[in-house]
């Protein structure tokens, strides 16, 4: 499994909600043909910036299954698959429909926060498991606990369906160290937006990112000028998008990206609790970033 190398821009789904606070299909189509129009490279649903916490089981089956359906294999399709009990995550994962998934996308256990040997053995028992090629997931700002380089090296050199690592830990010289001595086919993707391009510059493949969703065709084009090692014109897209980095984030993933989205008008300004919508000032600034870019 460790041919199966991703790259590019990969975009982490919103999930659109109606006025009854349930899954608006309609703009959830609309948000795909957005995405797959901005020449996404693959597309990540069910993971943080798609509430899935907030998400009944029924309603992660059926939304993985609709994404699927209209993608119809033009990208690959990875999911999000994590919990802080490992023998629960285990026992879905044996029983999970694995039917056009391409990878699973599994983050390091929140708030129980194990040690190093823990997240190895949670992860160990993870792969043990899975069907298809596992991409890791390190968030410290989200988990509680940093997966240190040596840790995501082991895993990366003990179990060959781990083929990767959405790495958001904010450390240019974490990644590095992971880059330097990582195994030639595993890929290390940006789980930071804004640290995109130093990252691809010292060798990430591309990004699992947030501000996809708004401008996939403009983002893309940073990413894969950046691929390209054209990095004057990343650059000068990167500093473009500079502010609206901070904006949407300003108030928290995903509610920054949401009130983008309903200014595009591909869906609505609806989160679930804990998740309030963005403050009337954010959202108007959110507004007028896009419209300058």
């Amino acid at each position: 499994m460790k041919n199966q190398v991703l790259s590019g821009l990969g975009v982490a789904m919103i999930t659109p909600f109606n006025a009854a606070g349930t899954i608006d299909w309609a703009a959830t189509e609309r948000l795909v043909n957005h995405l797959l129009d901005g020449k996404a490279d693959f597309l990540v649903v069910l993971g943080t910036t798609g509430e899935t916490p907030t998400l009944t089981a029924d309603e992660q089956h059926e939304y993985v299954r609709r994404v699927i359906a209209q993608v119809a294999r033009r990208v690959p399709i990875v999911v999000g698959k994590s919990a802080n009990n490992t023998q629960r995550l285990v026992e879905e994962l044996k029983t999970f429909d694995y039917e056009g998934v391409d990878y699973i996308l599994s983050a390091v256990p929140n708030y129980n926060k194990p040690n190093q040997e823990g997240i190895y053995q949670h992860f160990a028992a993870v792969a043990r498991v899975v069907k298809c090629p596992i991409l890791l997931y390190n968030v410290p700002g989200r988990t509680g606990v940093n997966m240190l380089a040596s840790t995501t090296l082991r895993l990366a050199q003990d179990f060959t369906n781990i083929v990767g690592i959405k790495e958001a830990a904010g450390s240019l010289d974490q990644v590095s160290e992971i880059l330097a001595q990582k195994p030639k086919d595993f890929c290390v993707l940006s789980g930071d937006d804004s640290l995109t391009l130093p990252m691809i510059s010292v060798g990430a493949q591309g990004v699992i990112s947030v501000i996809g969703n708004v401008l996939p065709a403009l983002f893309g084009e940073m990413v894969h000028a950046a691929l390209r090692e054209e990095f004057h014109t990343a650059a000068a897209i990167h500093l473009r998008l500079h502010n609206l980095y901070k904006l949407l984030f300003e108030q928290g993933n995903p509610v920054g990206v949401k009130a983008a989205m309903a200014s595009l008008g591909i869906c609505e300004n609806r989160l679930r609790l804990p998740l309030v919508p963005a403050s009337t000032e954010l959202a108007r600034r959110i507004a007028e970033a896009l419209k300058a870019l």
